[in-house]
């Protein structure tokens, strides 16, 4: 399963440059220029993450997130606030508006790809792709007249489990680390 990457950014250069990191990690990148048109390709590729400048034009990168994690369809998307080094990135609202992240530009290959790798896994997790381990069921011909039983569910594999667990906690555990770090300091007045 690929997953797929929106990138809503103005800039061509960024938009360059976050798709070459993207796609040499085998993501799947659809960019958009404004918050419009990241809106009508959300609608298109069911992205698993958004990574979007907090100053779109039309639809600022604060009101997309914001959409996002109000919609049923897409709450399961992780989104990733991204601005340029000197623009400023106002905290407050980007919590309020529920991103997992904030980027600056230029992407750093590094930063990008583990800020994206933990939403993956969580978008994938919250839609239920990680069954993909299970095997396919076998349908037999059954003779006229005969109506098919209910679905049997395959039994679940317990180690199969953990070891979806286990590679959704290793990617996460170094921005779950830094969430905290950040927030402790916060509170000790650092």
């Amino acid at each position: 399963m690929t997953s797929r990457i929106l990138l809503a950014d103005d800039s061509p250069h960024a938009q360059r440059m976050g798709e070459r990191i993207l796609r040499e990690e085998g993501f799947e990148v659809v960019c958009a220029l404004d918050g419009d048109a990241a809106l009508a390709r959300m609608e298109e590729m069911e992205p698993d993450v958004v990574l979007a400048d907090v100053f779109l034009p039309g639809m600022s990168g604060y009101e997309l997130c914001r959409w996002i994690k109000t919609s049923e369809r897409h709450k399961h998307a992780g989104v990733i606030l991204i601005a340029g080094l000197l623009e400023p990135v106002d905290e407050e609202e980007a919590r309020r508006a529920g991103c997992d992240g904030v980027l600056k530009k230029p992407f750093e290959a590094s930063a990008i790809l583990d800020a994206i790798r933990p939403l993956v896994d969580k978008a994938h997790f919250a839609r239920g792709l990680f069954v993909d381990s299970l095997p396919e069921p076998k349908t037999a011909e059954l003779p006229a007249g005969v109506s098919p039983a209910a679905p049997v569910r395959p039994p679940l594999d317990p180690e199969a489990v953990r070891a979806a667990v286990t590679i959704a906690l290793d990617r996460s555990l170094p921005a779950l680390v830094e969430e905290i770090t950040e927030k402790i300091l916060l509170a000790l007045g650092f």
